[in-house]
């Protein structure tokens, strides 16, 4: 009982000790909140464009119905890896847009059941991997990085590790 009392001042508990510790040190806690303010609003501005382009290009991509296409096609291949051939579309959405592997997850999900292994994988796949070409975008243009070089192949064999390991530790737990 005395948990759900508190817990709900936990942030602004913390937040009163830093600036009590700040303000107890000789900084000016104002001037520190603005600078950091500042900071963020500079940040925001510069990955601004990379957004703008990437969401309009990932909506593009999902109502050309390529996704779905690519996924018929794949299908064959994923069965041979022990990969579930109903989470295709979801590996293909899943580096480009989280709300839309997000929404194939819950596709999948609604279709095979929230305790089948097609929907046991793809939850575990969901949480396991990134939006990896979002997170370069932001975290690039954010950092002032215009070449990515060998950022995205890593993080695209990131994704298959962990897509790999999702589908086969979800077919020893559940298989």
């Amino acid at each position: 009982m005395a948990l759900r009392t508190f817990a709900p001042l936990a942030v602004p508990g913390l937040v009163l000790l830093g600036m009590l510790a700040a303000y107890r040190s000789g900084a000016d806690v104002f001037e520190a909140l603005t600078a950091g303010a500042r900071k963020g609003l500079e940040t925001t501005l510069a990955v601004a464009p990379a957004l703008l382009a990437l969401f309009p290009a990932v909506w593009l991509l999902r109502a050309s119905g390529l996704p779905e296409l690519l996924g018929q096609l794949l299908d064959p291949l994923l069965k041979r890896l022990g990969i579930p051939g109903e989470t295709a579309l979801l590996l293909l959405l899943r580096p480009l847009s989280g709300s839309g592997a997000l929404s194939a997850a819950a596709d999948i999900i609604a279709r095979a059941g929230p305790d089948s292994l097609a929907g046991r994988t793809a939850a575990v796949m969901l949480g396991s991997s990134e939006t990896t070409f979002y997170v370069i975008a932001v975290y690039f243009s954010a950092a002032g990085v215009r070449e990515s070089r060998w950022a995205v192949p890593a993080a695209l064999c990131a994704d298959l590790a962990c897509w790999l390991s999702a589908a086969w530790i979800c077919k020893a737990l559940w298989g």
